[in-house]
């Protein structure tokens, strides 16, 4: 995708300085109305942009220590071109099962569903189901900041402001800027629910696959325009505000949400691919936690996801058994991306749902910690 450089306000100009905004610190704001002047400051220098938020518990930084915001499908410190190529089979399998699910319950819109791969991925990137090319936006900061306060991880959230070329269909693909910008809200059928509540997007890199120059161009950091730490805890809202709860933005009467439900347990029960593909997603997002945490804690430039453990047990006194579980996992990994005939299918669904709980641990440990 284009690089730009967003403008700034003059007051976050003051206090970012020269340097550029992926790299700088995160602006802190104590109050959800302080959040909203100051994003009204940077729609009105940004006249050439729709702005879209996202909200996120962690800014995860990369090896230059500059945020980064991978779609699912391209995330991961190494990426081998065996773990994309086996990541878009189980994308294009759980699309095949998607079409057939919503044919199947007869919900209104399956055959707009069918005839476009963009919804497709649309849906099951935004109900979790796989990795994608595709990455979530809202044009909320509501609905951001609720996400970002979503999670209790011991430490204050973030807002993260981009800067993407005006919608004009349902659809909207844009080849100056090699951008694809999804409008949830009217290309979902009426029963996926979830998006509606969530007002939400999906965006990523037209036409760009399993083939790229560089990883680089797939980072969403190419579109950043600011970033803002959400301060103060609870008090952020104020008394003329509140959060979004988990029950509104995930409602449970969504009948597509069931099929996508039954997807996600098919392909992990069911087939290699998607096993292997549920086991990838977790440890990437473990993964790229560990080394967000580890960066911040110690060396802005470690390379090896070995090291990044390494600092946090000594920078945060992880407890042994974390440890230990950590590097466990960090070998069952290489073993699943270079050698997946070693791996029996059985230990990769037990590792799996192991990983789920040691990244629940993590948290709540986390959490504790800051108290």
């Amino acid at each position: 995708m284009r690089t730009i450089t967003g403008q700034l306000s003059e007051r976050l100009t003051s206090l970012i300085g020269s340097g550029a905004v992926a790299t700088a610190d995160a602006i802190p704001v104590a109050s959800f109305d302080e959040l909203v002047r100051e994003v009204a400051q940077l729609s009105y220098v940004n006249r050439d942009y729709l702005l879209f938020y996202r909200g996120q518990a962690e800014d995860y930084r990369n090896r230059a220590g500059a945020s980064t915001f991978y779609p699912s499908i391209y995330r991961g410190e190494r990426l081998p071109r065996e773990s994309v190529a086996l990541a878009f089979d189980v994308l294009d399998l759980a699309a095949s099962r998607l079409c057939d699910g919503l044919y199947l319950r007869e919900i209104d819109g399956h055959r707009d569903v069918r005839r476009r791969r963009y919804i497709q991925w649309s849906i099951l990137q935004h109900y979790e189901v796989c990795p994608t090319p595709l990455l979530d936006l809202t044009q909320s900061l509501l609905v951001a900041c609720s996400f970002a306060f979503l999670e209790d991880t011991g430490t204050e959230p973030y807002v993260f402001v981009f800067g993407m070329p005006y919608v004009s269909n349902r659809v909207s693909i844009n080849s100056e800027h090699d951008l694809v910008n999804v409008r949830l809200l009217s290309i979902c059928p009426p029963d996926a629910l979830r998006p509606y509540f969530q007002e939400g997007y999906v965006a990523g890199t037209d036409e760009v696959t399993t083939q790229y120059d560089s990883k680089s161009e797939l980072d969403f950091t190419n579109r950043l325009v600011a970033k803002f730490k959400l301060t103060g805890g609870r008090s952020f809202w104020g008394d003329g505000f509140r959060p979004l709860s988990r029950a509104v933005l995930y409602p449970e009467d969504d009948r597509v949400q069931w099929i996508c439900d039954e997807i996600r347990r098919d392909l992990e029960a069911e087939t290699s691919p998607g096993r292997v593909g549920a086991f990838l997603r977790e440890w990437n997002e473990l993964e790229a936690l560990l080394m967000s945490r580890a960066r911040a804690a110690g060396n802005d430039r470690l390379y090896s996801v070995q090291s990044g453990i390494r600092v946090l047990a000594q920078e945060q006194d992880l407890p042994e058994r974390l440890v230990e579980d950590l590097n466990r996992f960090r070998v069952l990994r290489n073993r699943v991306v270079h050698e997946p005939l070693s791996v029996e299918p059985e230990r990769v669904i037990a590792a799996t749902d192991q990983l789920r709980e040691l990244m629940s641990s993590w948290r709540s440990w986390a959490a504790l910690r800051s108290l």
